[in-house]
């Protein structure tokens, strides 16, 4: 892994998830492990920073209609019913901590599912900077997380899942994915442990 040919997505780090009154914050059965997740991201986004390695974020920003639902079910429906991420809402703004970053970090918009790269022309930023790892962080782990790490291995990446920074519904939840579901074509690591090997890759 080099950091000039990897790129950390960064799923949902919006008002809605990670601000103390945001619509989806109740979705995580222990809310105060999105504050957890959100200090270990800025940590690494601190330490990439830097670097050359891409910083993409991916936010999930919708018309108040949810035209670009057509038949939500599960957390998609949450979404629907609570008006969560609406154009121009405050929950849908990016989190305070990301724009302090400027255009350190690249965004692109389209995503209204779960998969980071439907929709969106995150396929083609990464095919174009030659990336060939991705690591990825956000919300929900069993959902965007899974769903864009996924897409991300079928198109060719190696995938790393920040486990530190992610966080499923569940306790339970988010121990599953990283043990039973992600080394079936990528892996788990922390932040801390990426971040080791790739200082021990320079060294």
């Amino acid at each position: 892994m080099s950091t000039s040919t990897t790129a950390l997505i960064l799923v949902g780090y919006q008002n809605d998830f990670f601000a103390q009154d945001g619509i989806m914050r109740g979705v995580v059965e222990d809310p105060t492990r999105l504050d957890s997740v959100l200090v270990s991201t800025m940590h690494f986004i601190e330490e990439m920073a830097g670097t050359e390695m891409t910083i993409i974020s991916t936010p999930i920003v919708l018309a108040p209609d949810y035209r670009a639902m057509a038949n939500p079910v599960g957390i998609l429906n949450t979404i629907k019913e609570s008006g969560a991420f609406t154009v121009g809402s405050f929950g849908a703004e990016t989190i305070p901590e990301l724009l302090a970053y400027g255009d350190r970090i690249d965004y692109v918009s389209g995503k209204s599912g779960f998969n980071a790269f439907s929709n969106t022309a995150l396929g083609d930023v990464l095919a174009e900077r030659g990336i060939r790892d991705v690591l990825v962080a956000g919300m929900v782990t069993s959902l965007c997380i899974d769903s864009t790490g996924r897409a991300a291995y079928e198109r060719g990446y190696d995938v790393t899942v920040l486990s530190d920074c992610t966080s499923a519904r569940t306790t339970t939840e988010q121990e599953f994915f990283c043990t039973n579901v992600f080394p079936l074509y990528g892996r788990a690591m922390t932040s801390t442990e990426v971040l080791d090997e790739l200082r021990e890759l320079v060294a």
